[in-house]
């Protein structure tokens, strides 16, 4: 795939989305549906480690790049990251002197709420991928819980789900051996 048709790629992921995870749809759709140069396996880890390291929520756009095709790719995803934040910085002028009036206000509400619906749509095809042992489910749902029911901090509900599974591996591996 060529670096033009990948950064066209990303960049309209970019471009047709209002926050990193609602491009996932769009990124997925493109990839690994129909040009095929990602598994669902392959975006399932870009986003772990997107999550997982500071910077912006859309950061597992550059891995995702890079699992399409190395660093090309990765460069690709990145320019095509950052072309919407130099392009926004005139629309945020406009909108700022706009933000109280009621359409305006109502523009956004429905586009926070397409934008969850496309991130719900993405969200099953993904989970399918990952959620593959009773542990998995286990830890999809306390996760789930722990952020709809409590003030826990995302980060707390990642590290003590990555602690589980690391205990859990090590247990299995005890048996095995």
């Amino acid at each position: 795939m060529s670096f033009a048709l990948l950064y066209f790629l990303f960049l309209k992921a970019s471009l047709s989305s209002f926050n990193g995870l609602a491009a996932l749809p769009i990124i997925r759709q493109d990839l690994v549906v129909t040009h095929h140069v990602l598994t669902d396996r392959q975006l399932n880890t870009a986003l772990v480690i997107g999550r997982t390291t500071p910077g912006p929520i859309g950061l597992y756009m550059v891995s995702a790049g890079y699992y399409a095709a190395g660093a090309r790719g990765a460069t690709a995803a990145a320019l095509a990251l950052t072309t919407p934040a130099v392009l926004v910085i005139p629309l945020l002028v406009f909108a700022a002197r706009r933000a109280s009036h009621p359409r305006v206000q109502q523009v956004l509400q429905a586009v926070l709420l397409a934008s969850a619906g496309i991130t719900l749509a993405v969200t099953l095809p993904l989970g399918a991928d990952a959620l593959h042992s009773p542990l998995t489910w286990a830890l999809a749902a306390g996760s789930l819980a722990a952020l709809a029911f409590t003030k826990v901090d995302t980060i707390w509900v990642m590290l003590g789900a990555s602690a589980i599974s690391l205990v859990s591996a090590f247990f299995s591996m005890r048996r095995l051996g």
